[in-house]
């Protein structure tokens, strides 16, 4: 089998997965992590492919990060389980300078030492990412709001690179964060 259909097939099967997971993770259940941890192995294959590095490295801290989500979603609140809640203002917005301050670093190394396409754009994808993660790792309600930005960014970056089963998927990604926003606001009412 030729490399590039190979290549398809695994982005169709990474893509199954990260829907799965991210439909889950809107649904508010335990599952969204290993469906997630295997989603996120085959696109870091994906990714490689067409040279979106920080997406790669992005890939590796779900993997690792996701085992640490699942533990912490069923005991991370004194072996209870841990409840959807907000975040003081403050607190997001010196997350939100770390995360511009991450992008532009990482997306300057990209650019010097690599030969990355999009690299500030592929950055501001990684460090978002990882501030959505902490936040959906500790169940917080604002990480919807940061997966709406990484989406926004990452359809049509992937739609440039002809990723366009992902690109689609992304924009999935998008609606569900929009639908998730709604369900965790009612989870944290009730």
């Amino acid at each position: 089998m030729p490399e590039k259909q190979m290549n398809q097939y695994i982005e169709i099967a990474a893509n199954l997965f990260n829907a799965g997971s991210i439909l889950l993770a809107g649904m508010n259940s335990q599952h969204t992590w290993w469906t997630g941890i295997i989603g996120c192995v085959l696109f870091t294959i994906v990714f490689g492919s067409v040279r979106l590095y920080a997406d790669v490295t992005l890939q590796v801290f779900f993997i690792a990060t996701g085992f640490f989500g699942w533990w912490n979603w069923l005991h991370g609140r004194k072996g209870k389980e841990l409840p959807v809640r907000r975040t003081n203002r403050f607190l997001i917005l010196k997350w939100f300078i770390t995360g511009v301050i991450i992008a532009l670093g990482y997306g300057w190394l990209l650019k010097r030492y690599t030969n990355a396409f999009a690299p500030f754009l592929d950055s501001v994808v990684l460090s978002f990412s990882i501030l959505g993660q902490f936040m959906l790792m500790g169940r917080r309600y604002e990480t919807w709001w940061c997966w709406l930005l990484v989406d926004s960014i990452a359809v049509p970056l992937y739609l440039v690179r002809g990723l366009h089963v992902t690109a689609l998927l992304y924009a999935g990604f998008w609606i569900n964060a929009v639908v998730a926003l709604v369900r965790w606001k009612k989870l944290i009412k009730s």
